[in-house]
């Protein structure tokens, strides 16, 4: 006989069904619509997973969750809503729940996410990095991608992170959760039933920022997160969130502390990253316009220049990821920013509603108006951040040199468009 699951739902006939669907798939299927019996039959019973219902009657769905975590911690529990958001996900990931779907789910996104709860190696309790250092299974990695493949890696535990949307200036929130070996990088609502895999064949728009949809399902402002997962080599990853990634302070430095504190997971699969054979031009190079150059290198080389009027003037950086410490030091500090007179032409856009004083460095004709800069040229740095992760949108590491000018977000998904027609 399988392993056991409990089923927690109210509704006789959800009980029902999940029974029916779970039993055909082998498992041992428990069900209850009383809370109160909820905990007897976990300590009695010590099943491996428990479908939780988020609204119980006499005990909240998550109280439940608490109590179910603290007598049997090795127990995992989804919880399932009818009517949930991501605030109620963020809620019950922080307790401890494997994952949060709402209803109506189908099938396939229920076994998916059972399937991710009971995998073996990915809830491997972790400790924080010391020293800012990104650790792989208790040691540091030697070198980032070159063009030998390398191992891929996810998360070793869940992680949530809260805020605000840059451009729909609301409240959102996103939970990473590890992925299985192949899965790649994808985003999906809490529902679960749509995937917006992390490809440039997702992106839907790139003004501003990148957004990528499947269907009626979008989220916007990807880069900074993709960014950070291509500079730790993170190839592996769930990531649950409506509408927009939070914007933190503007840069990836949260990202990357976050997902050092949980700590990264290698995993027996290897990916072999896109190496360049042949160099690749988009745009006015000759015409001393806005271009990208990409050349093979044995590692990922990016060289930026940037120009604007003053006060920022021109700005150039030369970077080389060797090392994910080398993007963790010199690159993820780097934050979004906007001329003022740009931020109101945005806001009549309907963007940039959640531009703060601590999450964007505001230039007027000038100067930087609210903050002190992080390093002179951190401008330019935050230009390599974002070409960072719409990079990793060709869906593994990238080895190559690549020398940009005055380029964007658009520059950036049309060069990956190109390494893929060449690979």
């Amino acid at each position: 006989m399988g392993e056991t699951v409990l089923v927690v739902d109210d509704e006789e006939r959800i009980r029902s069904s999940l029974k029916g669907i779970l039993s055909d798939e082998g498992f041992r299927v428990l069900d209850t619509g009383r809370a109160p019996a909820v905990m007897d039959i976990v300590e009695r019973e010590r099943p491996r997973l428990v479908l939780l219902d988020v609204w119980m009657p006499d005990i909240d769905g998550i109280e439940l969750l608490r109590r179910i975590k603290e007598t049997a911690p090795q127990t995992e529990v989804i919880m399932i809503s009818g009517h949930g958001n991501i605030n109620s996900a963020v809620a019950a990931t922080k307790l401890g729940a494997a994952d949060f779907i709402e209803k109506p789910f189908s099938v396939d996104g229920l076994l998916g996410s059972i399937e991710r709860a009971l995998a073996p190696g990915t809830d491997t309790a972790s400790t924080p990095a010391e020293n800012g250092a990104i650790t792989v299974n208790g040691r540091t990695p030697a070198a980032a991608a070159t063009r030998r493949s390398m191992p891929q890696r996810t998360i070793k535990r869940s992680i949530v992170i809260g805020g605000q949307g840059l451009h729909t200036g609301l409240k959102t929130g996103v939970i990473l959760y590890p992925a299985q070996a192949g899965s790649g990088i994808a985003f999906t609502p809490l529902s679960g039933d749509v995937m917006a895999p992390a490809r440039v064949q997702s992106v839907t728009d790139t003004g501003y920022n990148t957004t990528l949809a499947n269907g009626a399902y979008m989220v916007r402002t990807v880069e900074h997160l993709m960014s950070a997962l291509h500079g730790l080599g993170i190839t592996n990853l769930l990531v649950k969130t409506d509408r927009e990634i939070p914007a933190l302070d503007g840069s990836a430095q949260e990202f990357c502390r976050l997902l050092a504190d949980a700590g990264v997971q290698e995993q027996a699969a290897r990916v072999e990253p896109l190496c360049v054979r042949h160099p690749i031009v988009i745009g006015k190079e000759k015409e001393g316009g806005e271009y990208i150059r990409v050349e093979p290198a044995d590692r990922l080389i990016i060289d930026y220049t940037l120009m604007y009027p003053a006060p920022i003037g021109v700005q150039r950086v030369h970077f080389e990821l060797n090392r994910p410490e080398d993007y963790v030091r010199e690159i993820a500090p780097a934050r979004t920013f906007g001329f003022l007179a740009e931020m109101r032409k945005l806001s009549e856009m309907g963007l940039a509603n959640g531009g703060r004083l601590d999450n964007v460095i505001l230039v007027d004709d000038e100067k930087v108006v609210n903050t002190t800069l992080r390093f002179p040229d951190e401008f330019a740095r935050h230009k390599i951040l974002d070409l960072i992760g719409d990079l990793y949108l060709v869906g593994r590491p990238i080895v190559a040199h690549i020398t940009a000018s005055k380029t964007g977000h658009s520059d950036n998904l049309a060069l990956v468009k190109r390494l893929l027609q060449a690979a």
